[in-house]
């Protein structure tokens, strides 16, 4: 089975990318909501909303983990970018 190619389809009304620039996370004892806005004062919007497994959230944060460690050895240190500067008006 481990041999076996994996099938990835993309749903028909799936629209492609969207630009991030700040993240919400909230919890339960069993899932994890991170939610994804673009904001660009005056206003703002949804983007993107995933809710998984804390278990699963431990395998993304250590894919991401690994990620920027090999974009930082490619094109140098990356600088956090500053929190937003005042209340967004929406909260999870």
């Amino acid at each position: 089975m481990a041999d076996e190619a994996k099938q990835i389809k993309i749903q028909d009304n799936f629209a492609g990318s969207e630009y991030t620039n700040i993240a919400q996370a909230g919890y339960t004892k069993e899932e994890v909501l991170l939610t994804f806005l673009n904001v660009v004062p005056p206003a703002g919007r949804v983007v993107g909303k995933i809710m998984t497994s804390p278990g699963h959230l431990k395998r993304i944060i250590r894919l991401l983990q690994d990620t920027m460690k090999r974009y930082e050895d490619q094109y140098g240190e990356v600088k956090e970018a500053d929190a937003p500067g005042q209340e967004l008006g929406f909260h999870a």
